[in-house]
């Protein structure tokens, strides 16, 4: 199947049939479909120029150069592994939690679950704030909220908006602050399994099970463009500051860089499995993990992983026919050297990237009975949220009776005073 962008076109963000229609068999107006540029054979040049050794100059640089990812704070030396005491486990959902977002000021925690609700925590004492009550099926017309599994959520860089994605194709967009329900945004065919609002901005980023990822402007309560190119269920979406995104497309076991601007995608190949999580580490490399097994590094430079540990959270089985455990999230502190990731073998793992993002070494790992199915950290590295169920967030293959439905706070002290690293 070939790969396609659709042209720009502001819409409803409730479009009738015949725009859905319209939409995904968009042409040039000369009956012809815009087919997305793809780079896969050679090296794709970086964006980012050697920039000046002088230390004084550095000061005012680096926020040009965590612009063009080529800063890297090397902190992962100085994290202490957590007293298992000090962690805590908020519980308040009846069924597994499948994604969670924290707020910029890192006051409140919003999680979500295969029950339809999404809760509001505050940090600081684990209580809830408030509570989005999920909705039985069939009760779509007159329920406020969702009434099918979230699957995703994300909240932007001001805290102006709350965005979640559901089983039922539908995102809902809120005010964090009051949990208000302010738009609806319908368009995916299938559910909606990955949601980012661009850093600093209110456009919002939608990917699905519908193989495409869909643009939105919040602001305006308006859909903008689509775009297609992945053969399989997307699983996983991200985005920072640059009008980029980047996808995990599940079984077709591609990540794609889609260049909104410049209306072209790069794509990259590297696992064996399916790729199930996908998160940035800054605006040049990321960090994915799939079903089998492996968590890998990349970089918008080449178009295989530069780092790839197998078997990360080991192996389950009889002896002959053992299985990798699936890495079912990811996470990464941004513009950091260090990563997490989680399984179902009881642990959450934290990882250190090596200089430049090659390499990985497990640092320590955090006991966590469950499937981990969303990982996020602090923006300021203080803490790891953990969202854990009996099931895995897609499906029911296997069940952890002995698993708690709920989050986990793990904080995360440090020995001494970070390292900033110039690539």
């Amino acid at each position: 199947m070939s790969s396609f962008f659709i042209k720009k076109k502001v819409i409803s963000a409730a479009p009738n049939k015949g725009d859905l229609k319209r939409k995904s068999n968009a042409d040039d107006g000369k009956g012809r479909s815009k087919k997305f540029s793809k780079r896969m054979d050679e090296e794709i040049s970086s964006d980012s120029e050697n920039e000046s050794a002088d230390p004084n100059r550095k000061l005012f640089i680096l926020p040009q150069l965590e612009q063009k990812g080529k800063l890297q704070r090397l902190i992962a030396k100085e994290l202490i592994a957590p007293d298992p005491a000090e962690i805590r486990l908020l519980r308040g959902h009846k069924l597994p939690v499948t994604c969670l977002v924290i707020t910029p000021d890192e006051k409140y925690i919003f999680s979500a679950s295969k029950d339809c609700s999404i809760i509001k925590w505050e940090v600081e004492s684990g209580k809830k704030a408030q509570k989005i009550a999920g909705g039985r099926k069939g009760t779509e017309a007159r329920h406020v909220g969702h009434t099918a599994h979230v699957l995703c959520m994300a909240i932007s860089s001001d805290a102006k908006y709350l965005a979640s994605g559901d089983m039922n194709k539908l995102i809902m967009i809120w005010d964090p602050m009051t949990c208000k329900h302010l738009y609806k945004f319908k368009g995916h065919r299938d559910a909606v399994s990955g949601l980012a609002f661009r850093r600093g901005t209110h456009t919002l980023y939608s990917a699905s099970h519908d193989r495409s990822i869909k643009v939105w402007s919040v602001d305006e309560n308006a859909y903008v463009e689509t775009l297609f190119g992945h053969q399989d269920m997307i699983t996983g979406l991200d985005c920072l500051s640059r009008e980029r995104c980047v996808t995990a497309g599940g079984r077709d076991r591609t990540v794609r860089v889609w260049k909104i601007a410049e209306e072209s995608q790069l794509v990259f190949h590297g696992h064996e499995g399916s790729i199930d999580c996908i998160q940035l580490i800054n605006e040049e490399h990321m960090v994915t993990g799939g079903d089998d097994g492996s968590i890998s590094i990349w970089t918008v430079n080449k178009k295989k992983p530069v780092s790839t540990v197998k078997q990360a959270h080991g192996s389950h089985g009889n002896t002959g026919l053992e299985q990798p455990y699936w890495v079912s999230s990811v996470a990464a502190l941004h513009n950091s050297d260090i990563v997490a990731s989680g399984s179902h073998n009881s642990a959450v793992q934290l990882w250190k990237c090596g200089q430049g993002f090659r390499g990985l070494e497990p640092l320590f790992s955090v006991p966590m009975t469950g499937f981990v199915n969303s990982l996020k950290f602090s923006n300021s590295g203080k803490f790891l949220v953990a969202g854990v169920g009996q099931e895995h967030r897609l499906g029911r293959w296997w069940r952890i009776k002995e698993a708690r439905n709920g989050i986990y706070i793990i904080p995360l002290k440090r020995q001494a005073q970070e390292q900033e690293v110039v690539q």
